[in-house]
């Protein structure tokens, strides 16, 4: 081949290698165009496991994992208080002082005492009466029939009889009225005998049998019923034996053959009244 020959072949040859050059530059602009106007992708940040944290020297703040929180317990409303019923002293509630249905054939002012339910009924009317809680004699010194209130005394003073001062000698001859006194605060004496109705300083032994033969109320009570006691007002005392039990609409006293009270073997005789067995010594004396 001929050196002209030759020349022709390298010209045709270059001008497509140089066209090839020029796209090549092209396209190495377009691309680093492309990467240059394109915004950086965000790479999202790795958290470090508790292990990596552990290992690091460096200490890392790892997150703990957030859960919905549960609903909050509805707060549990505090008990009503119990609401008791007042109390006469420190007797049982049972024998608070109150009024009731109770129908009875005797005169209003008339008081009757149920000695086997250890109650006192005041009457008030046909229907009604006031009725208290009392403490009675114990087994043995316990009596029945009917009486008038003969006389009334407040803190009454106390005299023990002479029957009793023979069996009790260390007993006082004489005690003067007051809160010591075994008498409490009203005493209403019934008929001649040597039995009582009054109060007590020890109102623990309201509702039970331990006195020796007298009717007695908490202070607070018997000073109620004094007020409302009359002189001459007719005191019917029920058996022990009475039935414990009435039916409705019948009171206790309404099957009661009440005895005569002119005749001496059924009236209460002051020799039996006495000492109870256990206790203070003056306290119970009643």
């Amino acid at each position: 081949m001929s050196k002209r020959a030759k020349r022709r072949k390298a010209e045709t040859l270059a001008v497509p290698m140089a066209a090839r050059v020029a796209i090549g530059a092209v396209a190495v602009a377009v691309v680093g165009y492309g990467l240059l106007s394109r915004p950086a992708s965000v790479q999202p940040v790795r958290k470090p496991s508790v292990h990596e944290a552990q290992a690091s020297s460096t200490p890392v703040y790892v997150a703990t994992p957030v859960h919905a929180a549960a609903p909050a317990p509805a707060p549990i409303p505090a008990p009503a208080p119990l609401v008791e019923p007042p109390k006469a002293a420190d007797g049982p509630g049972a024998f608070v002082r109150q009024v009731i249905d109770y129908a009875s054939r005797q005169a209003p002012g008339t008081v009757i005492i149920d000695t086997g339910n250890t109650f006192l009924y005041f009457v008030l009317n046909d229907r009604q009466a006031m009725r208290y809680g009392i403490g009675v004699g114990r087994e043995g010194f316990t009596w029945s029939g009917e009486q008038t209130v003969a006389r009334k005394a407040e803190w009454p003073d106390w005299h023990p009889p002479a029957e009793m001062v023979g069996r009790q000698p260390y007993l006082p001859r004489f005690m003067a009225g007051g809160p010591g006194n075994p008498l409490g605060a009203r005493a209403m004496y019934l008929g001649e005998t040597e039995y009582r109705i009054h109060g007590t300083n020890n109102p623990d032994t309201i509702g039970k049998r331990v006195s020796s033969g007298c009717i007695r109320l908490t202070n607070e009570d018997v000073t109620d019923l004094y007020e409302r006691v009359k002189i001459g007002a007719k005191v019917i005392v029920l058996p022990a034996n009475a039935a414990r039990r009435p039916s409705q609409g019948t009171p206790p006293d309404a099957a009661f053959r009440l005895p005569d009270p002119a005749s001496p073997s059924k009236r209460p005789l002051a020799a039996n009244a006495q000492m109870p067995s256990s206790g203070p010594k003056i306290a119970e004396v009643q």
